[in-house]
């Protein structure tokens, strides 16, 4: 245990395990390992829990060979599969203080200064939303902000049926695209919502406003209660903004909650050059931000946001030996889904105390002008496609030469994939745009540069050769 007794073996112990781990870091030439799923497994599944304990050192020597020689590294340039950052120094410093201090924020005598500071950092952050005086709370990450934003827009719904004494006029309707973050029908599911609703996109895959509104009067006409529109600011494949001034006239004119999702591009908040594009999201009635995406945070880090704090206190739950009604501090846990909690607003803290709101800025600046400059790389390689543009950092592709057939591209989605993910040099994902499978390029390393970018995708279209042949000449000596 931590204790007064034990702070020198604290110092050395982690002293070690951080000059393991810097080494491993610096050694790093491949986002991962080539080492084989069945062997990892195997690794994992040889280890008696219940065995003779092997003493502390020897216990974090063997997870320095078991986990982090085989880890992924999201440092990497050729790591470019999924929205995982490279994380600010100054957050990992952080996370340190936490793992060792182990504060709680959810009741104000676990934390005292720290709940002070969390609630500072929400203000900064409703301020760069434009919340003149919101609120909000730091969560487990986007899914869990979703969930709370539908919870809070059910509720309202409900309690002004309650307050007006009137009968539900039907099911409640959540408004999204097939865009949207798969967690609003999950949370939807969960809440007990009745029905989820998909409003069309335009061809870049953005919510179509006066769609929108249509399918609002629709609901109405059918007797179900329009509870709340999604909009997203950073669609997960496509990376596109909804359009977000034009849909909150709607939420406006129908009276309907408005929810932006800006998990991924909650950077734009401190973008020098880039901050309009979230024009309008200052309208919505709730945002969540995924901090540990676009700000460069350690997972986990993100926080729900609210224009009017009074819709916090719509879900509030009291309890006598934790947060009682009648309280003087200020219980966190107030607004929170969540009892104990982690302290992850401090990582943001000291980042922006280290470095400032527009070096995380231009941090995200750096991988959107990354992604339009490797939009150009795909466009100008032979054998590789641009299947859509973005406004953030994504990059949709196929490897398909001249001549090969859409059906031939598509067989070689996944398998290019799995190609690449077993040697470990190149990461990408796949995913389906308008019927039709791709690949996909995540980019959030502001360091990675063009030339890297080219060398990867070089790679890529190497592996889909390999990969095409191999095919054909399995399904050659099939035939035979």
């Amino acid at each position: 245990m931590l204790t007064n007794a034990t702070a020198t073996r604290y110092r050395d112990l982690v002293g070690s395990t951080v000059d393991r781990l810097a080494d491993r870091v610096a050694g790093v030439t491949t986002p991962t390992t080539s080492t084989s799923a069945a062997e990892l497994r195997d690794r994992v599944a040889g280890i008696d829990l219940d065995g003779v304990p092997l003493g502390t050192d020897r216990a974090l020597a063997e997870l320095d060979e078991l986990f982090v020689r085989e880890a992924v590294w999201f440092h990497h340039p050729g790591s470019l599969a999924h929205l995982n950052c490279p994380v600010a120094l100054p957050a990992v410093a952080a996370e340190a203080v936490l793992a060792a201090v182990n504060p709680s924020v959810d009741t104000w005598d676990q934390s005292r200064i720290g709940t002070e500071i969390e609630r500072h950092v929400v203000d900064w952050l409703a301020r760069r939303i434009g919340f003149a005086a919101g609120d909000g709370i730091f969560t487990s990450g986007g899914s869990q902000s979703n969930l709370q934003a539908l919870l809070i827009a059910r509720e309202r719904v409900e309690q002004r049926e309650r307050v007006e004494q009137r009968a539900p006029r039907g099911p409640h309707t959540v408004f999204t695209t097939a865009e949207t973050h798969f967690s609003i029908a999950k949370s939807a599911r969960l809440l007990g919502i009745g029905q989820v609703r998909i409003v069309p996109t335009d061809a870049a895959g953005r919510m179509v406003p006066a769609v929108l509104a249509e399918a609002i009067a629709e609901t109405r006409a059918a007797g179900r209660t329009p509870m709340a529109v999604v909009a997203t600011a950073g669609t997960t494949d496509r990376g596109v903004i909804d359009p977000l001034e034009p849909v909150a006239d709607v939420c406006d004119l129908e009276d309907v909650w408005l929810h932006v999702d800006a998990a991924y591009g909650c950077g734009l908040l401190v973008s020098p050059t880039r901050r309009h594009l979230l024009d309008g999201i200052e309208r919505a009635d709730s945002v969540t931000t995924d901090l540990h995406k676009s700000f460069f945070q350690p997972v986990s880090s993100s926080a729900l946001l609210v224009r009017d704090p009074a819709d916090l206190r719509r879900i509030a739950w009291h309890a006598d030996y934790l947060n009682p009604e009648d309280a003087a501090e200020p219980n966190q846990v107030d607004k929170s889904l969540q009892t104990t909690r982690r302290f992850d607003a401090l990582k943001l803290w000291a980042t922006l105390r280290a470095t400032g709101a527009d070096a995380i800025g231009r941090a995200f600046d750096a991988v959107i002008d990354l992604a339009e400059a490797t939009h150009a790389i795909v466009a100008e390689h032979p054998d590789l496609h641009l299947v859509a543009p973005t406004q953030l950092s994504t990059v949709l592709f196929r490897w398909q030469p001249a001549g090969m057939s859409d059906a031939e591209a598509d067989a070689l989605v996944a398998p290019l994939r799995a190609a690449l993910l077993a040697e470990g040099r190149v990461l990408v994902a796949k995913t389906v745009i308008d019927g039709r499978p791709c690949n996909k390029l995540t980019l959030l390393n502001p360091e990675t540069t063009p030339d890297q970018m080219r060398a990867s995708l070089d790679h890529v279209a190497r592996t889909a050769a390999a990969a095409a042949a191999a095919k054909t000449a399995a399904t050659a000596g099939a035939a035979r």
